[in-house]
């Protein structure tokens, strides 16, 4: 989306099969632009096996290699997905009682959209900056290692954008026409693997 970070009451780590989301929230961190970082992610058919004990606290246990102090992570172990990712966020930090006024949203680099359309929506009173590792596609590609895996979640994500506004779960995002036509090449040509039948249920 080409925010540039800034110093924000929070970083939250959205959970994913990708642990470059852990070290760029550790980056941020470090780099004096949140006091506090939260994990949040339980597990997925992508992410079952590679991370068993859930996507939050492998994060965790990611920044904590990376000299985050654990003093300084929260983990909110039980959100299946994006919506779920904020609704539980939100509620853990308000449990805590930490303000909020502001938030890195640090996300995989094709969900940065998604991520933010889909905060907007649920927590509008709050500013997001949305993050990710500043990567090429190729070079992202490369760095996880299964091209169809990306490109699958690549075209659901921008399914996602399309549908949810009308349903109530993210804000409305412009997508430009040749975007548009790029996403029905790629579904006919069979990454397909990530879209939704039912819109009706959120993800």
């Amino acid at each position: 989306m080409g925010h540039e970070p800034r110093p924000c009451s929070v970083a939250i780590g959205l959970g994913s099969h990708d642990l470059g989301v852990a070290e760029v929230t550790a980056e941020l961190y470090q780099r004096g632009m949140a006091p506090l970082v939260l994990f949040t992610g339980a597990t997925s058919r992508t992410t079952r096996e590679r991370m068993p004990r859930g996507e939050a606290e492998h994060y965790r246990e990611r920044a904590i290699e990376l000299g985050v102090p654990d003093e300084a992570i929260l983990v909110e172990p039980q959100a299946r997905n994006t919506g779920e990712n904020i609704r539980f966020s939100r509620a853990l930090l308000e449990e805590r009682g930490v303000s909020v006024s502001s938030v890195l949203l640090v996300s995989k680099p094709y969900e940065e959209r998604r991520a933010y359309a889909t905060a907007r929506k649920l927590w509008p009173e709050v500013d997001f900056v949305s993050t990710s590792a500043p990567m090429a596609l190729a070079a992202y590609i490369d760095s996880i290692g299964d091209p169809q895996l990306v490109v699958d979640m690549l075209v659901g994500a921008l399914q996602r954008l399309l549908l949810y506004p009308a349903q109530g779960f993210m804000i409305s995002q412009d997508v430009p026409r040749d975007v548009q036509e790029a996403y029905e090449r790629l579904c006919a040509q069979g990454f397909t693997s990530r879209l939704i039948p039912d819109v009706t249920q959120a993800e």
